[in-house]
């Protein structure tokens, strides 16, 4: 599908924010990248400003979240739950790892460039990373094996979410996934710790 004018700016600047940096990145540069003429106004054509594209990106990536974990939960939900929870809980853990790649350059300036503006922090905080937080505690609460376990669900959200967040962000930033351990493994891991989630049943006393 072709890509709006509008689209291009925001994606190509996405890029070049998440590479150099919000402040190292100049209008110029970001329409030579959106195959506009260097210089010439034409991003101002769609935007006032080099924040107003960033205010645009967090925007438009915290909607499409918003949608896309609605999408991802109602389809989770319709999984026959016959289909064994390791199996479950291993599609739960890629999904969050491909969500996180997804916005790996959105994650880059989120950390690097947001803290001079606290209105971005909101909406990327409220609108995409509580949202990944929230869908984890949800999706736990609606399976039925989980269902007599007393536990802090989001605490245990953010546990098992922050250790998805962290292999994408780690590997991005330095490489190489943390601790060496590529996708299968770390998949299988984060299974088996969540698996032990799982309530025991009770000891019947021998009398």
């Amino acid at each position: 599908m072709t890509r709006s004018t509008r689209e291009r700016i925001i994606d190509e600047a996405l890029r070049l924010f998440a590479e150099r940096g919000y402040s190292a990145t100049s209008v110029a540069e970001i329409e030579a990248a959106s195959g506009l003429s260097p210089g010439a106004g034409g991003l101002y054509r769609h935007f006032k400003s080099k924040y107003e594209v960033l205010a645009a990106a967090m925007n438009e990536h915290a909607a499409r979240t918003r949608t896309q974990i609605a999408e991802t939960l109602t389809e989770m939900s319709a999984v026959d739950p016959s289909v064994d929870i390791e199996e479950r809980l291993a599609h739960l853990c890629k999904a969050g790892l491909a969500k996180v790649r997804e916005e790996s350059e959105l994650t880059r300036v989120f950390f690097r460039d947001l803290s001079q503006f606290p209105e971005l922090v909101a909406i990327v905080r409220e609108g995409l990373l509580q949202p990944m937080f929230d869908a984890i505690t949800t999706w736990f609460r609606a399976q039925p094996e989980y269902a007599g376990a007393d536990l802090d669900w989001p605490g245990i959200g953010a546990v098992l979410g922050g250790a998805v967040v962290h292999y994408r962000l780690f590997q991005d930033i330095v490489g190489e996934p943390p601790g060496r351990a590529e996708r299968d493994r770390f998949v299988a891991s984060w299974v088996r710790l969540a698996l032990g989630l799982l309530p025991r049943p009770a000891v019947q006393a021998i009398g």
